[in-house]
């Protein structure tokens, strides 16, 4: 990777359930590729045409968590597959290079590290991984609330030689003295595994924009100028979330001051901070990143 700004896509959930594919709880983002995958392709596309260089594979509801426990059994490795094969077609065909994420959800929901469960979680992931590997150019470990997650990923992603970027979720509640994951461990400590486990990049997702500039200087901080490790945000439009929330109980409501402009004013800060890679999560979407690709345009004349 270079020096140059590189920009993630942004949410698919959202942008699925905006552009009129099948979508409901509890599958969520899931149902378009089960009932509707010419629409994933769609959302890859929109996010390419804004200027992303990362679009990432719609693999986060593939889970039993989401599908329930028979469906994942019978269909998990084929839905994966099936995830990775659109995101690489769409960057494919793209005009210019584009990188395809392939991501590795929270097994036990999002936001809880209380409901993290390794030992659950490996086989789910193992096929994910099986799945998705032929497909993806790097793993992106997503919203992980808890360091145990990310020792977990680490382990099963290893043999495929693929590189790591570790994506964690903030406590965002209420303003802290330190910046933190919501199992409550330090993002210094995010910054030191991300290290040990030799991540490509370290990303804080879906939290408030306004949590993520005290964590990308801690991390900046910790890994030191000379440091390889990329440090990036993609941060979601929800308020902050309870750490009771029941993840998949519903859709969240979106702040209407995120407007594109607004995002990438929070994105300045974070790349003024250190951040070299930029997106963003749930309820950011193409116009979002259309916003990212203008500020990074006017950084580089």
């Amino acid at each position: 990777m270079t020096d140059t700004l590189i920009l993630l896509d942004g949410g698919t959930g959202r942008e699925l359930a905006r552009s009129g594919a099948p979508f409901r709880q509890p599958e969520w983002s899931a149902l378009a590729l089960i009932e509707g995958p010419q629409f994933v392709s769609e959302v890859h596309r929109r996010y390419v045409n804004a200027g992303a260089d990362v679009i990432t594979t719609n693999s986060y509801a593939v889970v039993p968590f989401h599908i329930g426990e028979d469906r994942f059994a019978a269909q998990g490795r084929e839905l994966a597959d099936l995830a990775g094969r659109l995101a690489r077609e769409v960057a494919d065909a793209a005009p210019r290079k584009v990188r395809v994420a392939g991501s590795l959800p929270p097994v036990g929901g999002s936001y809880r590290p209380d409901l993290v469960d390794l030992a659950r979680a490996r086989p789910v992931l193992e096929v994910l991984v099986a799945g998705l590997a032929p497909h993806v150019d790097h793993w992106q470990a997503e919203t992980l609330s808890a360091l145990a997650e990310a020792e977990l990923v680490a382990e099963l992603v290893r043999d495929t030689g693929k590189p790591l970027w570790l994506s964690f979720t903030l406590h965002d509640e209420a303003p802290l003295t330190e910046p933190a994951l919501r199992s409550g461990e330090s993002v210094v400590a995010a910054a030191r595994l991300a290290s040990a486990l030799g991540a490509e990049a370290l990303l804080f997702n879906c939290s408030q924009p306004e949590a993520m500039q005290a964590a990308v200087r801690a991390a900046r901080a910790e890994l030191g100028q000379a440091s390889p490790i990329r440090i990036g945000v993609y941060a979601n439009a929800f308020p902050p979330m309870a750490e009771d929330a029941e993840a998949n109980s519903g859709l969240s409501p979106i702040r209407a001051d995120l407007t594109p402009s607004g995002y990438a004013a929070f994105a300045r800060a974070w790349a003024a901070e250190g951040a070299m890679i930029l997106g963003g999560c749930c309820g950011i979407g193409p116009e979002h990143i259309a916003a990212l690709a203008l500020l990074r345009a006017v950084a580089t004349t």
